[in-house]
């Protein structure tokens, strides 16, 4: 094994038995001609010559040395950065105070349903008072019990109205934005346009209405309960508007009527608050319980049979 070939990619040497090979058994590169292990040839006398070659491009070679800004650091304890891949970042899944506060507004309406009921109650129970005091004498019990009722419902009505109002704004922002962005689209009302669409007097008369139709999609159910909704919102509107200036008239009889049209107005806002939330559960494919929707479709069948009907659950 005097005379070797050495393969030029894995340095393993092959003894040359007969006629030189090529290719080397092992990995298949290149195999250098024979040299004599006992005999070495000095390097001028060599076929072959050995080159060292850069692992980095020549582009990297040619960039100027790195200018030191410092003394190499220097640590008390083993660091714990690493070459490790950065993690991926994760949505952010915070709630904002607008989608907080949109998921109020059912609670808020039905709270608002529930106070304005009450006040219809009062106003009526004491205008069924103002009756009976025509040809009887009124209990001073009964009496304050009535003043307190219409006196506390008067007072917490427009509060609790004012919070559903402000949430209810919210939730519309927050309902445009997924509606539309299901559509692959954005919002071309800002959020401001949309709370000074409901909650300015006489604009919010027709504002609202036309925000919810923009989202509705065509579909009939949700149309007519929209149409429903604006109508009972227009009318309560216009009550209140009637009662404030009913308020000036100072006879028995119109302030007695003017307690007829303020259980009237109660009763109308209570109902308006209830469509309200209709409306709202719609859109989320919901009933007005919050349970998603069972959409009932009749077949016909030849006249022999009874007609069917299928129940689909939509959410």
């Amino acid at each position: 094994m005097s005379v070797v070939q050495v393969c030029a990619r894995c340095a393993s040497r092959w003894p040359v038995t007969g006629a030189p090979a090529q290719w080397c058994p092992r990995c298949q590169g290149l195999l250098l001609s024979p040299v004599d292990t006992a005999r070495p040839a000095p390097p001028t006398g060599r076929n072959f010559r050995w080159v060292a070659r850069s692992p980095y491009p020549p582009i990297a070679r040619r960039r100027p040395a790195p200018r030191r800004l410092g003394p190499t650091p220097r640590y008390t304890h083993v660091p714990r950065w690493g070459l490790l891949d950065p993690p991926p970042e994760q949505p952010d899944e915070r709630v904002t105070r607008t989608e907080a506060a949109a998921d109020l507004a059912p609670t808020l309406l039905a709270c608002t349903a529930i106070v304005f009921a009450l006040a219809a109650a009062a106003e009526a129970f004491r205008y069924g008072l103002l009756v009976f005091n025509r040809v009887r004498l009124v209990d001073p019990l009964t009496l304050a019990v009535s003043d307190s009722m219409v006196w506390a419902t008067q007072v917490s009505a427009p509060l609790v109205a004012l919070a559903a109002a402000a949430a209810s704004v919210c939730r519309l922002v927050v309902t445009r934005r997924e509606v539309l962005a299901a559509r692959g689209l954005a919002d071309p009302r800002s959020p401001r346009s949309l709370a000074a669409g409901v909650l300015v007097p006489v604009v919010n008369l027709v504002m609202p209405g036309v925000f919810l139709t923009e989202i509705a999609d065509g579909d009939r159910r949700t149309l007519t309960a929209i149409r429903i909704w604006w109508a009972a919102w227009v009318a309560n509107g216009l009550l209140v508007v009637v009662g404030f200036l009913w308020r000036g008239r100072d006879t028995l009889q119109a302030q007695a009527d003017g307690v007829l049209l303020a259980a009237i107005t109660a009763a109308v806002a209570a109902a308006t608050a209830l469509l309200t939330l209709h409306v709202i559960r719609r859109l989320d494919g919901l009933d007005l319980l919050g349970r998603p929707q069972r959409t009932t479709r009749w077949i016909n069948v030849p006249a022999t049979g009874r007609p069917e009907r299928e129940e689909a659950t939509v959410g």
